[in-house]
């Protein structure tokens, strides 16, 4: 089978029509290029280039052969790229898994960020809450996670990516029996949709420990995995809710939303510390940086 070599060789002499200035090209000397044009006709079965002390040309099988010779010459320039990209972790796949809260802010803004990176890497996203997600970086069905603090293995490794208020739903025609700064303290007794303690399970922890701490009880009402349906019972008077910043971009009519006198919630970005994937490194070293990750890493916890 011909050479890579052969048909860089070929390709010069076909396009200058003439050995030395091909030659010159290649940084090559004659002699030796005149060999490699042999070979690959040997090696192809018939005569390529017509040539004497006055032309060169091609022949017919030359001309039909030409321009493949070329376009096997760019796929393999093509390769060597996407292999050196990939190796770089400037091509190939990432999958994420971010939760429904994420997906309204933060999801957006670290796509965008990717893509300004890296746009030849793809996406595989995938809409998950905090646990499924660690499942899935458990059983490798995803690179990394766009998730609430969560209890984790020592296999995985979580930086804060960022930070947001929470924010007091209310049914409209009841605000005025809110006041326009709320705390905590104001849920106290109140019908109150709570979060999933299995499907939400991060916010459902982390707003069982401040109402103890604070001790505010509220009237729970209903447990609830996903922010949609939460805002959706909200406006049908069911009970007030707490959503994140992000998440207060969903605009339901008949929904009053007032920022709450609280400390902020956390999402984390999570991955694998085993994870090699060229891509996941890219995001982990240009896109990551950029984001709230002043904080040390976050070593995870049993």
């Amino acid at each position: 089978m011909f050479e890579l070599s052969q048909l860089r060789c070929f390709v010069a002499v076909a396009e200058e029509l003439h050995f030395s200035r091909a030659a010159e090209r290649l940084n090559m000397t004659q002699p030796p290029l005149s060999r490699q044009i042999r070979l690959l006709e040997h090696h192809v079965g018939v005569p390529l280039l017509e040539r004497n002390s006055r032309l060169v040309r091609l022949t017919a099988a030359g001309k039909a052969f030409f321009p493949e010779a070329a376009r096997i010459l760019r796929i393999a320039e093509e390769a060597t790229f996407a292999a050196r990209r990939a190796a770089k972790g400037e091509q190939g796949n990432l999958a994420i898994g971010f939760t429904s809260a994420s997906g309204y802010s933060l999801l957006p803004e670290v796509v965008r960020r990717l893509r300004e990176c890296a746009p030849r890497v793809s996406l595989t996203l995938k809409e998950l809450v905090s646990t499924t997600q660690v499942q899935a970086l458990n059983a490798g069905e995803i690179d990394l996670g766009l998730l609430r603090p969560h209890p984790m293995n020592a296999e995985l490794e979580s930086r804060l990516i960022a930070t947001e208020s929470l924010m007091l739903a209310i049914q409209e025609s009841e605000e005025d029996r809110w006041p326009l700064e709320p705390t905590l303290e104001s849920l106290h007794g109140k019908p109150f949709i709570m979060y999933s303690p299995y499907e939400a399970r991060p916010f459902y922890l982390m707003l069982t420990e401040r109402f103890v701490r604070a001790g505010v009880v509220p009237d729970i009402v209903e447990h609830i995995g996903q922010v949609h349906t939460m805002l959706a019972l909200v406006r049908a008077g069911v009970g007030a809710a707490l959503i994140a910043e992000g998440a207060a971009r969903l605009k339901f009519d008949g929904i009053v939303m007032r920022r709450l006198s609280s400390e902020p919630v956390e999402m984390v970005c999570t991955y694998r510390r085993d994870n090699d994937n060229p891509a996941l490194q890219l995001f982990k070293r240009d896109v990551l940086p950029g984001f709230d990750t002043e904080a040390s890493p976050r070593r995870s916890i049993d």
